[in-house]
């Protein structure tokens, strides 16, 4: 089984790196940020700009830059189009996974939640950074979009007159047939 191809390429190899890192810009056409939109279960992706400086760390890479998107989605109020635009940091470490330090099963792993982002672990001499951009995007996105101004009160939906019990409903008609012996 063949692992997914990449939407966009924005593959880094770690042994051609200059000590000094590169830069990396992806600018998406018309067509990938059809399917990027899709992807996501979005309307559209009008923009998506990342810039990157890559360079090495400690046998791997550190990937360190900003992703600016446009996108839109409905509102989950009216489903109106709401447009959001989306300006993220984008800071993530790629090193290669320790043989010599693999926990034996059963074993106690020690993990700081203090810290910061663990590591992500590669094994391979290249990153696709594709998969970070996109994740970094998606976490950006509103998951309940609305409009300015917009609520469930501009519709006219009672949303606090009784109890929101599912068995208010129950209450009602048992108060109803009581009335009526």
């Amino acid at each position: 089984m063949t692992a997914p191809s990449p939407l966009f390429d924005a593959i880094v190899r770690i042994d051609r790196l200059p000590a000094t890192g590169r830069d990396l810009t992806v600018a998406l056409d018309e067509p990938t940020r059809a399917a990027l939109a899709e992807m996501l279960k979005v309307s559209a992706v009008d923009r998506f700009d990342a810039t990157l400086t890559v360079a090495p760390l400690r046998g791997g890479i550190r990937a360190l830059g900003r992703l600016i998107a446009d996108i839109v989605q409905p509102s989950v109020v009216t489903f109106e189009p709401v447009p959001q635009h989306i300006d993220e940091p984008v800071d993530r470490v790629f090193l290669p996974e320790a043989q010599a330090h693999k926990p034996t099963p059963g074993s106690e792993i020690f993990i700081d939640l203090e810290d910061d982002d663990f590591p992500d672990h590669i094994d391979g001499p290249e990153v696709d950074l594709s998969a970070l951009l996109i994740e970094t995007l998606a976490l950006a996105i509103d998951p309940y979009p609305r409009a300015p101004g917009e609520s469930l009160d501009s519709l006219g939906i009672d949303v606090g007159g009784g109890p929101a019990s599912p068995f208010a409903a129950l209450e009602k008609l048992k108060k109803s047939t009581d009335i009526d012996r």
